[in-house]
Parts: structure tokens; C-alpha cells; sequence
């Protein structure tokens, strides 16, 4: 055999180990598989050891989409951005000071009473955690058995954390910090009207594409802003509810539980449970009756459900629903990611992903895997519609 021929039988194993190859993996793309997940891995890590810096601009981003139909409504009419910027920053600083001023005597009382509290709770509740105190002794004296004693003449090194509150200043400082970027960046977005809306257009070559982006801006947009507006409207109802119940219930300072109810549920889930655990336990502490506390308790619930399993649903409509089990997923990894903060924006983050996702054919799929359960009904109309 010659040596173009062996060549050429060397071609013919090549493509045939590539076909037999490309038939038994047809759909995997091993390079194309390694990049998505190493850019994966890198945007979670740059996303969490970035916060400081991301979360002020996510912030200043979600209120500007919020607000944007407001300012473009005042600019038809005459009103330019700047100026109805400038009204919107100062209404926002002037409801965050009034605010802040009004809950800072009763938060400052709990935080001093706080050990008191603990103190009486913990005695209220000492006859139903007598069962799990033994069990507790019993694994000390097990722990004392099985644990070697230390050297008295070796030194034990014990490094001191930083008291509460230098933790605490530290802190607020950041959060001060944190509002006034926020604040800022948000002022600079909506004054400058829909500069950067002409320049996302002007970034493409193609008409169709041109129309495609701003399709998508607008559509998140107006998803993002109803979305928003409405929880709000929602969750704001709700803490009039709670702390006017609370006021019926005898509950001292009632307005801050309305307060607290009304910012805890939009941590959808799970600030329910939050806001149940800590009425409980504060009407535990404020009432000797234990049907008097089981009362408030109840009443918070009872708040809780209706709002989630019926006010809401009715008021978001199909169209803004969203999977529970996305929803729980969105607030636990962005509470990992950014803290509390994050458990509140994780829901208007998710919103944002469904709508970009539904403009895309590739990315449809997983739209609708974020999307809520449709009725029977609802469903067979979509299918036939299609």
C-alpha cells in the first residue's frame, strides 16, 4: 500500500469514528456544555463578592423601571424628566426620613427590652421545653464523658469577635451608603428620560432586531413596573389590616407590626412565617393569656393567607404569576447571594428573567417552567389557540 492510500484510509477512520460519534451524542456540545458552566460559576461568584457594589445599581434599576411610566407620563404633558426626577427623589427621601423618625423610638425600645424579652419568653415557655432540656443535659454529660480534659498548663488561644455594637455601626454605615447610591443613580436614570433606550437601539445593525430590543425594554417595563406597583399596593393594604388588628388586639406598638407585615411579604412564603414567628412570640411576652396570644397569632395568619392565596392571585392576574417552587428558589439563592436585600428583589429579579425569557424561542421553555399553573380551562384555550 502506497502512501496515498494510507492517508486516505486514515481519513475514512476519522470520519467515521466522528460520525459514529456525532450519532450515539448528537445534541451535546462538550466545549459549548464547559463554557456555560464555567460562566455560571463565575457570574454566581462575581455576583456575591461584588454586592456592594451591584446591589445599589439593581436597586436604583428596579425603582427607575418602576417609576419610568410615571416620568414619561409627566413628559407628554409638559413636565420635563429632570424636574419630575427631582419631585420623585424628594418625596422618596422625605417618606424614608418620616419614616425612619417614627419607628426609630419604638424600634429602639425593643432592641433595649430585648433581653427582658428573651428573659420572659423563655420563662413562659420553660413547662414545654422541659422534655428538650433533658435531652440537652443528657448530651452534655455525654459530651463530658466522651471529650478528653485539656492541660492545664497548655494556653488556650481565644480570639475576640467584634461586639455588637461595632457590628451594628458598621452596619448602618453601609446602609446609609447603600440608600444614598441607590437614591442618586436612580435620580441620574430617570432624568435622563430614554437616552439609554436610544442608545440600546442604536447598539444593533438591523431594523428587526431594533424593534425586537425595544419590544423587550418596554415589555419589561411595564411587567416589572404593574408587578411592583401592585405588591406594593398589596402589601402596603396588608400592613393597614395587621396593624389595625393588632390595635383591636390590644398589641403594643401596632403600627410597627403593620410596618414589619407589610415588608416582610414581599419575601413571598417565607416572610409570612417570619412575620408569624416574631407576633407570636412578642404576644406571648405582652399577654398572660395564652388564648389572648394565640389570638393574635391567628389574626396575623389568618391576614397572611388571604393575601397570598386569594388577594394576590386576583389582583396579579395570569399574566404576572409566577412557579412557587422558582419563586422559593429566586429567594434562596439571591438571600444567599445578597442577604436580606436580596430576598426582596428576588421575585422582581424573576419577573425580569420570565419576560426576557418569553421573547426568545430557545428560552421559551424555561419562561413557562417559571411561569404559575394554569387552570384546565385556560390551558386548553392556549393549546388550541396555538
Amino acid at each position: 500500500m502506497d502512501k496515498r492510500a494510507e492517508f486516505d484510509l486514515q481519513d475514512t477512520r476519522l470520519e467515521v469514528s466522528s460520525t459514529a460519534r456525532e450519532t450515539a451524542f448528537p445534541d451535546i456540545k462538550y466545549p459549548t456544555v464547559a463554557l456555560r458552566g464555567t460562566f455560571i460559576i463565575l457570574l454566581f461568584g462575581a455576583l456575591y463578592f461584588a454586592r456592594e457594589f451591584l446591589l445599589p445599581i439593581t436597586l436604583a434599576l428596579l425603582f427607575s423601571l418602576t417609576l419610568s411610566p410615571i416620568v414619561r407620563f409627566l413628559a407628554r404633558r409638559g413636565v420635563p424628566p429632570g424636574f419630575s426626577s427631582i419631585i420623585i427623589l424628594l418625596m422618596t427621601v422625605s417618606s424614608l426620613a418620616i419614616g425612619g423618625y417614627m419607628l426609630s423610638g419604638p424600634v429602639s425600645n425593643l432592641i433595649e427590652e430585648a433581653p427582658e424579652v428573651g428573659a420572659q419568653l423563655k420563662k413562659k415557655i420553660s413547662e414545654i421545653r422541659k422534655p428538650v432540656d433533658a435531652v440537652v443535659k443528657a448530651s452534655e454529660q455525654v459530651d463530658k464523658v466522651t471529650t478528653p480534659e485539656s492541660d492545664p498548663m497548655v494556653q488556650q488561644v481565644v480570639v475576640k469577635q467584634p461586639g455588637l455594637l461595632t457590628n451594628a455601626m458598621s452596619g448602618a454605615g453601609t446602609l446609609l451608603t447603600t440608600i444614598a447610591v441607590t437614591l442618586v443613580l436612580m435620580f441620574f436614570l430617570l432624568a435622563s428620560g430614554d437616552l439609554f433606550y436610544e442608545k440600546a437601539i442604536r447598539a444593533v445593525p438591523s431594523l428587526s432586531d431594533k424593534k425586537r430590543i425595544l419590544r423587550i425594554i418596554y415589555d419589561i417595563e411595564n411587567e416589572v413596573s404593574s408587578y411592583l406597583f401592585t405588591v406594593f399596593l398589596i402589601n402596603a393594604g396588608l400592613g393597614v389590616v395587621v396593624g389595625t388588628g393588632m390595635y383591636i388586639l390590644g398589641m403594643p406598638n401596632f403600627y410597627v407590626w403593620g410596618l414589619a407585615a407589610a415588608l416582610l411579604n414581599f419575601i413571598p412564603y417565607v416572610g409570612a412565617v417570619i412575620g408569624v414567628s416574631l407576633v407570636t412570640a412578642a404576644a406571648i411576652v405582652s399577654f398572660d393569656s395564652i388564648l389572648h396570644a394565640s389570638a393574635v397569632m391567628l389574626f396575623y395568619f389568618f391576614a397572611s393567607v388571604v393575601e397570598g392565596q386569594f388577594i394576590t392571585p386576583l389582583l396579579l392576574g395570569r399574566r404576572l404569576e409566577l412557579n412557587a417552587v422558582a419563586i422559593f428558589i429566586a429567594v434562596a439563592l439571591w438571600t444567599w447571594l445578597w442577604g436580606f436585600v436580596g430576598a426582596l428583589i428576588a421575585v422582581p429579579l424573576l419577573v425580569i428573567v420570565k419576560v426576557f425569557c418569553d421573547h426568545f424561542d430557545n428560552l421559551r421553555a424555561f419562561g413557562e417552567f417559571l411561569s404559575a399553573r394554569y387552570p384546565a380551562s385556560v390551558a386548553e384555550n392556549d393549546a388550541a389557540a396555538t
